[in-house]
């Protein structure tokens, strides 16, 4: 009921509103005929100052008088016509804009909304998430309905496939040897057999049993996700589990643990997910320029205010200009740009990723003494920072300075 009364006045403050504007009108409007009567009106006026200084004679000045009363009083008709169609239109309006406002919003919401429907308190919300997110789609319905949007796999030789049907051949009488179950689900990939694939890293996962790898599960999730058209199916994020279990820092079970959050109407635990993998990754890492292309709509939808930090490196014209020049020209633009890095960072601050850049750059350079300097310094900027901490003694690794 609240919400009804609500918008009912809502609906009438608008219509107030434009109702008010309607009738005052635009400032300082004139028609042409109220500006008519004003001129006709000082011609009167000058008529009788004509009179009175002598230009015109009596009969002069009462045949002008005439005329001019003649003509002010055909622009005071059509002052009062027009007065009377405006008053009528807006007449008009007063009745139909409420009309518009109250029937046409109210239909639209009855026909796009819910009426009748309560609002849902948090939990009910969150609990009614659980229970889609346990009742969607397996990865056999995905893979059916998803069929047709894959991409079409890139031509392979002939030779090529006689070797896969030889393949095929060997593991049909030998079905759990692992070394060629790895060739099949790597190569059925590459023939856009996506399902085919996903089969047969299952049943390498399941032969190895204990001994499965997290690279083994990370392909097993990455596969099956694929094959699903990009959706993480409940058998998907069995392997996920598994994964992140065994390796809590794995990247590729990380963003992928985000985008099942965010499959899922989560975008308040895939945030601080990404947000952390993404400090703590190098810039060329497979998730990165993924992540960072879905962190504002995942920040807009968890209600998070988010600025991404853009990394500033040379442009395109710097580089081309690089591969023109001659060794020790290179060098010393490089140089030239890293203490660039350096002083910005000294002066404005930076993310743990581009402190971890100048000090991989100082290490190629063979300034070893100052990215060690560089490397300690970032150490005493984010040492309460755990994430970052971590992001960083890894790059130190390495980089050969731990």
């Amino acid at each position: 009921m609240v919400f009804w009364i609500v918008a009912v006045l809502i609906s009438g403050i608008v219509a107030a509103l434009m109702l008010l504007a309607l009738w005052r009108g635009r400032p300082g409007e004139i028609s042409a005929s109220m500006s008519d009567l004003s001129v006709y009106r000082d011609q009167l006026d000058e008529v009788e100052r004509d009179r009175a200084r002598g230009v015109l004679n009596d009969v002069e000045a009462e045949a002008v008088r005439l005329e001019v009363s003649r003509r002010l009083l055909e622009a005071d008709k059509r002052v009062e016509t027009a007065t009377t169609a405006k008053q009528g239109g807006r007449g008009f309006a007063v009745v139909l804009i409420p009309v518009v406002l109250l029937i046409g919003g109210f239909g639209l919401y009855s026909t796009l909304g819910a009426p009748g429907v309560r609002d849902l308190p948090i939990a009910t919300r969150l609990a009614n998430i659980e229970i889609a997110v346990a009742n969607r789609p397996s990865q056999t319905e995905a893979e059916t309905a998803a069929k047709d949007l894959l991409p079409t796999p890139p031509e392979v030789e002939d030779g090529f496939m006689e070797l896969m049907d030889e393949l095929r051949t060997v593991l049909a009488d030998r079905p759990d040897d692992i070394p060629g179950l790895m060739l099949l689900a790597r190569n059925e990939a590459r023939l856009g057999n996506f399902v085919d694939s996903r089969k047969a890293q299952e049943h390498l996962i399941a032969v190895k049993g204990e001994d499965a790898t997290p690279n083994d599960l990370a392909v097993a999730v990455e596969t099956m996700t694929f094959a699903a058209g990009g959706y993480i199916s409940p058998e998907a994020e069995t392997y996920l589990r598994r994964l992140l279990a065994a390796d809590p820092q794995n990247g590729f079970g990380r963003y992928f643990l985000g985008l099942f959050h965010a499959q899922s109407g989560r975008p308040d635990r895939t945030f601080p997910i990404w947000q952390r993998l993404l400090d703590e990754s190098r810039s060329n890492a497979p998730w990165v320029q993924t992540i960072r292309a879905e962190m504002p709509a995942i920040a807009a939808n968890a209600g998070v205010n988010y600025q991404p930090q853009e990394l500033r490196g040379p442009d395109g014209d710097a580089i081309a200009a690089a591969s023109e020049m001659s060794e020790e020209d290179r060098q010393n633009m490089i140089r030239g740009m890293v203490d660039g890095l350096s002083e910005r960072l000294a002066t404005e601050g930076g993310s743990p990723e581009e402190w971890m850049q100048l000090v991989r750059a100082l290490t190629v350079l063979g300034d070893e003494d100052r990215a060690r300097l560089i490397y300690n310094e970032a150490k005493q900027v984010y040492g309460e920072s755990e994430d970052a901490m971590r992001f960083i003694f890894r790059a130190g690794i390495d980089a050969g300075l731990e």
